[in-house]
């Protein structure tokens, strides 16, 4: 069946495409492997009962890197279909939108924004949510795309055009995020950023791309200027 056209970032296109998310040679295979970098980033649970709010969830590509680290996981997106992936994985699915969060102040140990911060159109209001579901010396692990040029003819240009790689539109190349306005508007909540580069190791991708075989680990970078993660921690006082 073929896939109808949609706007750019229009987020019926995961319903479209909801047969993708766990497909190792499917059209989400990069988003497990960035899953799989962010996940290292995140600590062990520091409490009995503690709470990772895992933002635009999507399918749950998250868990498995998670899973035994001591958290209750909790999955928000807008997406019914994916969200009931992720319920299949372990994940407690949460609908809603992420400028208007349904959850706590503060009642999140660890807050995961992966591939999110790229699709919304309040970058701003989206921070201060995250920062206010974020205990005081909670955690946040952050991975998106760089407002750049190289990122536009990346991720557009490129990855839309390779055979099974980025569907056409996922992505609104007008929402891609400066890291150091990034770091500025987290700072306004007091959360500090830490920054740094990621891509995928050449061999693996070059493997995957002949082949549809295998993953392509993603390891750190200097440069920030296409994908870039971003860790920091709330003050406490």
């Amino acid at each position: 069946m073929r896939t109808p056209t949609r706007p750019r970032n229009d987020v019926r296109q995961y319903d479209d495409l909801a047969g993708e998310w766990w497909r190792p040679e499917g059209r989400f295979a990069m988003l497990a492997w960035i899953a799989a970098a962010r996940g290292r980033l995140v600590p062990p649970a520091p409490r009995p009962d503690a709470i990772l709010v895992d933002l635009g969830c999507g399918g749950g590509l998250l868990a498995p890197h998670v899973a035994g680290k001591g958290y209750r996981h909790v999955g928000v997106d807008l997406v019914r279909s994916a969200l009931e992936l992720a319920g299949n994985h372990g994940v407690a699915p949460v609908q809603a939108d992420v400028t208007r969060l349904p959850l706590a102040d503060g009642c999140a140990d660890a807050v995961s924004a992966g591939e999110l911060l790229e699709h919304v159109t309040d970058l701003r209001t989206t921070v201060a949510e995250v920062c206010r579901i974020m205990r005081p010396g909670g955690i946040v692990v952050i991975d998106t795309l760089a407002d750049t040029a190289l990122c536009r003819f990346l991720a557009i240009s490129v990855a839309e055009r390779i055979p099974g790689g980025a569907p056409r539109g996922i992505h609104d190349p007008d929402l891609f995020v400066d890291p150091k306005a990034l770091v500025a508007e987290f700072a306004r909540h007091g959360v500090a950023l830490r920054t740094r580069g990621m891509r995928p190791q050449v061999r693996g991708l070059l493997r995957w791309l002949v082949t549809r075989r295998g993953a392509a680990p993603m390891v750190p970078t200097w440069s920030k200027a296409v994908l870039y993660q971003a860790i920091g921690t709330k003050e406490t006082s």
